[in-house]
């Protein structure tokens, strides 16, 4: 499925995850977010710049790695991220949506 993106195209699968991750940019994460009603900020990205590179590292991503991750705490994870966090934020990321997640 094709999505557009202040005026780029990107390809997407059925629950809106990016399917390559080389079409993500700030940008395109910035878009992403404002349709979950989240403005970033610096604590956003550096929670994004952490699950990206977990995923490029291939190391599976859960609730439970973001608590270790000294990134971030649980309570403030879901305060940034409401209604799902590691599926928002994953999606906000261009990454695919973790297995751990339904």
């Amino acid at each position: 499925m094709i999505k557009t993106i202040k005026h780029v195209e990107i390809q997407v699968n059925d629950e809106g995850y990016l399917t390559d991750f080389s079409q993500w940019n700030k940008e395109i994460g910035e878009e992403l977010a404002k349709e979950h009603d989240i403005e970033m900020t610096d604590k956003h990205w550096e929670v994004i710049s952490w699950i990206q590179a977990q995923v490029a590292a291939n190391e599976p991503l859960s609730i439970r790695g973001i608590k270790k991750s000294g990134v971030i705490d649980i309570k403030q994870f879901y305060d940034l991220f409401p209604g799902g966090p590691l599926k928002v934020s994953t999606k906000i990321a261009g990454v695919p949506k973790p297995k751990s997640c339904i």
